[in-house]
Formats: C-alpha cells, structure tokens, sequence
C-alpha cells in the first residue's frame, strides 16, 4: 500500500475503504471482508450510526492495532468546546480504541471553532494523532488556518471525475492540507461506470472503470475512501498499484470535468440548514 505523509508526519494510505450508507447490521461483515482484503484504512463517523460495528470488526481481526489506520469524524456540535471531548469519548467507546489516528470536523457549521480547540487538545494529549476537516471550502479553510496554531492535516471533500477540485487541490498544497475524496465513483451518478472515456482507458489496461478511477486519483496523490459491498470489487478496487495511466490517459479523464457537485452544495442556505440544525441523538 502507498502511504501519504501528512503535515505532522502521520502516514495515511492513500487507499482506504469508506462505510458511508452501509447499515450497521451490515458494517461488520462488511468491514471485516474489506480487512481480508487488505485494506487497513478505515472511515467512518459519528452520524453513520455504524462506529461501534467498525470497532468489532477490529476486534475480531487480529491485525494489530499500528497497523490499522481509523479515521471518524465529529457531527455539528453547538458549543464546540465543551461538547466536543464528550461526542469524541462516544465515538472512541463504540470503537473499542485507545486512541484513533484521524479525527475530522464533518461539516463546517455550528461551532466549528470551538470543535477546532477541542480538537487541537486532544492532539496534544495524543488522543488522536492527526486532526482534520471535511467539506470546507477554501474560504474556511484558510480562515480556520489563519485564526488557530495547528493547521489540518486533511480535507475530506467530493472529489471525482466530473468534479476534479485542481485548482482547490493547489491551494491546499499551499497550504499543507491532504485532499481525501469522498463519492470517488460518484455513487455511479453520470453514468461514471460506463463513461466511454474510462471505460476505453480501462480496456487498454485490463482494468474496471473502478480501478481506473482510483488510480487516477492515486497520481494526483488525492486519498481515496471508496465504499464496496461485494468482496470480488473490494479484491478489485485494491489492485490498483501494478499499473500506471499516461500523461495522455490523466489528460482525458481531466477532460470529464463539469466543475458541478453530483449531490449538493454545501453553501445552498437550504442544505446549511438542514445539515447545520440536524443533531444526533
């Protein structure tokens, strides 16, 4: 497996597998497949409601635990500061971890600044060894970047072909932030699996459009966290490392790009609400 280095050093694989949607009487077999596989990168998040089948999958793995790296993320918090170590404590008792490699702010609303604090604490007390965001936008994230001492180590976004963030991408290397892709595939929107540009790019190499995909975003140096079911597409979705797309190949896939989100706008005042009001049980 590939590893970026992050900001503190941290390695992270650049290929991990993502447990979005997956119901959690599903998770741990799921997630227990997907170690067979060979993934040891794993996502999940307070608001998935699956954390605690993540944590016995672990459990029953064997793999030790430095050679797994978990990732989960802090749902809307209203006082971010006082509300943060408690939600971190759940997510850590339903994980069955001592410790968790990366910790993520899910959505830029609510008390983002406070969860920000918060979370620099629990990186200095090494509770976590590497603090992160999703979803903001540049304007945020040079914002929070500016006003606190640790910069994120990673920014969780949408990111696939149709919509590619490289100019976003840039200015996050600028600014020592990791692009991770969420919806890699685009959960299929676009007819993705069957777009003829990939699909030709695949023939030629003997692989899916799945792999092409992955691998396209593995030379962009872009962390990926697909989600699979089917143990045959996790085996495939893994075997991305033994070939390379062109320059030519990388040039026709940034041709795909439509610069339009697949699912929503994080900065439509309707979707703010109903993301920024929505707390969990």
């Amino acid at each position: 497996m590939q590893n970026v280095k992050l900001n503190n050093d941290v390695d992270m694989p650049i290929l991990g597998f993502g447990v979005y949607q997956i119901a959690p009487e599903e998770t741990e077999r799921v997630v227990a497949q997907a170690l067979e596989a060979g993934y040891r990168s794993l996502d999940t998040a307070a608001a998935y409601g699956n954390e605690a089948a993540v944590g016995r999958a672990i459990a029953i793995s064997g793999i030790p635990r430095e050679e797994l790296f978990i990732t989960t993320k802090l749902w809307v918090q209203d006082d971010g500061k006082t509300q943060t170590p408690s939600a971190f404590a759940r997510s850590m008792q339903n994980l069955g971890l001592e410790y968790l490699d990366l910790y993520l702010i899910h959505q830029p609303f609510g008390d983002y600044y406070g969860e920000w604090r918060a979370m620099q604490e629990l990186y200095r007390e090494s509770h976590v060894r590497a603090i992160g965001v999703c979803n903001f936008a540049a304007d945020r994230l040079v914002d929070l970047v500016i006003h606190n001492e640790i910069v994120p180590t990673v920014n969780q976004i949408e990111t696939h072909p149709f919509k590619q963030n490289v100019q976003y991408q840039q200015l996050l290397r600028e600014e020592g932030v990791q692009l991770e892709s969420w919806g890699p595939f685009a959960e299929g929107r676009n007819n993705l699996f069957t777009e003829a540009t990939l699909s030709n790019i695949g023939e030629h190499h003997g692989k899916s459009v799945a792999q092409v995909v992955l691998r396209w975003m593995i030379q962009r140096g872009i962390v990926a966290i697909p989600k699979i079911v089917r143990p045959e597409r996790m085996a495939q979705n893994i075997d991305v490392f033994d070939f390379r797309l062109s320059e030519e190949e990388m040039v026709r896939v940034a041709s795909l790009e439509t610069g339009e989100s697949q699912f929503f706008d994080h900065r439509d005042p309707q979707m703010v609400r109903r993301l920024g009001g929505h707390r969990l049980d």
